[in-house]
């Protein structure tokens, strides 16, 4: 990538409010630093969104859209059927890969910070023959995979707020799928509206609710032990103590675990997709990754140690709650009916929080394909609302809307539901998965390191973290109880995730290879000097006089700042 230095120019004249002209590229002070600016226009974009998140709030919406310890709780029946093992071992090792995928996307964040940052990337680096229809799965596998996370934490949420209903009425009520869609539609709405009007303190609040976390973590991880402390298990039992409570030989049941922090720790690329919002980009944006993942892997251990030191070893019970999660029974045995309420309200206001940070990177994504032209009315969506904070209002709407319609799989069956949990894991598996290998087999030459950057242990993490996605991606289509699976304990994810990428390709070849073309041009090329439109051939953009880019052998009209 080209140094900030190629970008800039002379200083602008103190009487051009609220603008200032940085020789020929315009600067909007409303919006955005001279220096994050000039970062995106070397990626061929114009600076549209207002840049209201610092370092640390980028960090908070990765942590608070993870949600330890709620996610954690909601993704239990994965780890618990291995035993004690599963639980502490499995979420040991998975995070130290998903750390080794972390480190492979920083590389990229920090080269190349934009909202659109996988299916971008992906285009970048892959050669002329594979570029576009890349670029067209990745980005509607990660548009879907995160509203699939939405679905999956405000499912998650529903089950919470009925278990608290449960527990008060002592087990005796047991809520329907249409009770359970209720409370996930309404829960869905009120996010929608949060993240749609909320902006001027969406970065702020991601500080609240990453402190919310740490309280609920270091709440439980003080409280259990003292509520349980005549019967806590021995260290023996936490680190050595191999079950299998499946039909999967106990090896597999243990790999089968590694679902709790694949799908906890699954939100790291919403640095990426609030890069275009964060002051100090190249830095924030991986930073971001890294410190999420890294935080949720230590304390995440902490709180499975905690769990497996004060779980009944009656773990039937815990699969089998009549609370209708695994984590209600725990608090419930160890700190009675009382302590299991107080508990679960503050785990269910967590993950309530969880809802409206994914909601507004998965809007964000969604905006960043729509200005591509790549969704459907992609005019529509691409609008940016200067009146509500200069955000996308109608791609946070539109993804709020989709959720909802997918949530309707709550109706039909568990199963069809935890097909939503998974649906988050594939999708983003490959859409984080097909860029880092686009870089290691096509893009090496092209590869500009930012400020960030794992050296020469690059190459060999980027093929770890690409092996470990496949992987990940495997597993996660899966029976869980075990093979020979009924109706009611198939995992559709392999029908749900191959209908997804298989029906982006058919739209592809069938139309839109006729008018995608990868990413397109925003700024006003007129406006640059001959050293920034160097930099844009450098970043492989081709420019042409008079006003007119070609973006993969595609003219395309320069919209006016």
């Amino acid at each position: 990538m080209a140094s900030h230095s190629d970008v800039k120019g002379i200083d602008a004249p103190k009487t051009d409010p609220p603008s200032e002209r940085r020789g020929s590229l315009v600067v909007d002070t409303a919006l955005a630093g001279e220096e994050d600016a000039a970062v995106l226009a070397k990626m061929g974009y114009k600076q549209e969104l207002r840049r209201n998140f610092s370092m640390l709030e980028v960090f908070g919406i990765a942590f608070a859209i993870m949600g330890l310890l709620p996610s954690i709780a909601s993704t239990l029946a994965y780890s618990i059927p291995a035993g004690p093992v599963g639980l502490v071992w499995g979420w040991f090792l998975a995070s130290l890969f998903i750390f080794i995928v972390g480190l492979a996307m920083s590389d990229l964040a920090s080269s190349m910070p934009t909202s659109g940052g996988l299916y971008y990337w992906t285009h970048y680096y892959a050669s002329p023959k594979w570029r576009n229809p890349l670029s067209f799965l990745v980005g509607y596998s990660n548009t879907l995979g995160l509203v699939g996370g939405l679905c999956s934490i405000d499912y998650g949420f529903s089950l919470m707020f009925l278990s608290v209903i449960v527990i008060a009425r002592d087990g005796n009520w047991t809520p329907s799928n249409g009770t359970i869609y209720g409370v996930f539609l309404a829960t869905v709405a009120s996010h929608g509206l949060i993240a749609a009007t909320a902006a001027s303190i969406m970065g702020r609040m991601q500080t609240v609710f990453v402190v919310m976390n740490f309280v609920l973590i270091f709440a439980t991880v003080i409280a259990l032990p003292i509520g349980a402390k005549h019967r806590l298990n021995s260290a023996s039992y936490i680190f050595t103590h191999v079950e299998n409570h499946t039909t999967w030989p106990s090896g597999w049941t243990f790999m089968l675990s590694w679902l709790s922090p694949i799908w906890t720790i699954g939100g790291f690329d919403s640095a990426v997709h609030i890069s275009e919002e964060a002051t100090n980009a190249t830095k924030a944006a991986p930073l971001g990754i890294l410190f999420s993942i890294g935080s949720c892997w230590l304390f995440g251990w902490i709180c499975t140690i905690v769990i497996a030191a004060t779980m009944v070893k009656d773990l039937d019970s815990l699969t089998g709650s009549a609370f209708g999660q695994p984590m209600a029974q725990i608090y419930y045995d160890s700190l009675g009916k009382h302590g299991a309420l107080g508990f679960m309200a503050l785990l269910m206001i967590v993950q309530y929080l969880m809802g409206i940070s994914i909601l507004v990177a998965a809007s964000r994504q969604a905006w960043a394909f729509s200005r591509d032209g790549a969704l459907p009315f992609s005019g529509f969506f691409r609008h940016i609302s200067k009146k509500f904070g200069y955000i996308p209002v109608r791609t946070t709407l539109g993804c709020a809307v989709l959720a909802a319609v997918l949530g309707l799989l709550c109706l039909i069956a568990p199963a069809a539901a935890a097909a939503l949990f998974s649906l988050a894991v594939a999708g983003n598996n490959l859409a984080w998965g097909i860029p880092i290998l686009c870089r290691v087999v096509w893009g090496r030459q092209k590869f500009s390191p930012g400020p960030i950057y794992t050296g020469r242990f690059s190459i060999p993490i980027a093929c770890t973290a690409v092996t470990f996605l496949v992987f990940g991606i495997l597993l996660g289509m899966f029976p869980v109880g075990g093979p020979n699976p009924t109706a009611e304990t198939m995992n559709y994810t392999c029908v749900i995730n191959s209908a997804v990428w298989g029906a982006a390709l058919l739209y592809y070849y069938i139309d839109a290879r006729k008018w995608f073309k990868g990413p397109q041009i925003t700024i006003d090329l007129s406006q640059l000097t001959e050293e920034q439109q160097e930099a844009l051939k450098q970043e492989g953009v081709k420019v042409e006089g008079g006003g007119l880019a070609v973006v993969g052998g595609r003219k395309e009209m320069i919209a006016d700042l």
